[in-house]
C-alpha cells in the first residue's frame, strides 16, 4: 500500500468575470459549518479539512478554486462535535443564516434533524488558499487543534473516513468583505458539498482578519507540522 506525504499546491485564480471591474467574478463559494464560518471569519481557525463528499465527484474533494467566498451551512453540523471552549459561539452562529419564521433556538442542534436549514445566509468573508497540504498521520491532525475549533475526535474521524485516501488540509487566508451580504439558499446548495455557485456578484475586496506577521507565524507553525508528519498506512 502506498504512502501519502504531505504536499503543499497552489493554484491559479479561477473564476468567471462577470462585469467589467476585474475585482468582481461570478463568485464561487466553500461550503462549510456556519460555527467554521464564524471561527474562520474572526481568526479563530486558520484551516479547514476535507475528504470529500457524497455529491462530489467520485466522492472525493478536489482544491478546484484558490481563492473563494465562505458560505456557512447548518447541514450535518452538531453541538458536541464543537469544542467545549468553543461551545459559546454556537448561538452566534446563528447569526449566519436568516429565517422567515425567526431564529431558532440552539438547543435544536441537540435534536434530531438539528437546525432547519435558512431561507437566506450571511456571506462576510472570503478566503485564499495560502498553502495545501495531503496527511494521512492522525499525530499530525491532533497537532493541528490549535488552528480548528472541532473536537479532536470530530477531526480524527474526518481522516479515518475512506481511509485509503489522505485528508486534505487547507490553509486559509480570511478576509472580512466590507457588509455582510445575504444571498438566497438554493435547492442545489443542500447535500455534501464543497464548492457552490452564487448567482450575484460579490467583489474580492475587505480586510485580513489577521495581521501578516501573526498569520505568517501561524502559517509557519501548520506548514512544520505537516513536514514532521509521518505517513500512515492506507
Amino acid at each position: 500500500m502506498p504512502h501519502f506525504p504531505w504536499r503543499v499546491t497552489r493554484l491559479c485564480a479561477r473564476g468567471k468575470l462577470f462585469s467589467k471591474d476585474p475585482s468582481v467574478y461570478m463568485p464561487i463559494a466553500f461550503k462549510e459549518w456556519a460555527v467554521t464560518v464564524r471561527a474562520l471569519a474572526e481568526g479563530e481557525q486558520l484551516v479547514t479539512l476535507r475528504k470529500g463528499g457524497i455529491r462530489e465527484d467520485e466522492k472525493h474533494f478536489q482544491l478546484e478554486h484558490d481563492r473563494f467566498f465562505l458560505y456557512p451551512t447548518f447541514d450535518h453540523q452538531r453541538i458536541d462535535l464543537v469544542r467545549d471552549s468553543h461551545k459559546p459561539e454556537l448561538r452566534r452562529a446563528l447569526e449566519e443564516g436568516v429565517w422567515a419564521d425567526g431564529e431558532p433556538d440552539v438547543h435544536a442542534w441537540t435534536l434530531d434533524g438539528g437546525i432547519v436549514q435558512p431561507d437566506r445566509v450571511r456571506i462576510r468573508a472570503w478566503a485564499e488558499v495560502a498553502g495545501h497540504y495531503e496527511i494521512a498521520d492522525p499525530r499530525a491532525v491532533d497537532a493541528l487543534s490549535p488552528f480548528y475549533v472541532w473536537t479532536t475526535d470530530y477531526a480524527e474521524k474526518r481522516l479515518a473516513w475512506k481511509r485509503r485516501h489522505p485528508l486534505h488540509v487547507l490553509l486559509l487566508r480570511v478576509y472580512r468583505i466590507p457588509r455582510p451580504v445575504t444571498v438566497k439558499v438554493r435547492e442545489e446548495y443542500f447535500g455534501c458539498r464543497s464548492w457552490l455557485d452564487l448567482h450575484r456578484e460579490l467583489p474580492f475586496e475587505g480586510t485580513p482578519v489577521l495581521a501578516d506577521e501573526e498569520f505568517e507565524r501561524a502559517a509557519e507553525a501548520i506548514e512544520a507540522i505537516a513536514q514532521d508528519a509521518t505517513p500512515a498506512m492506507a
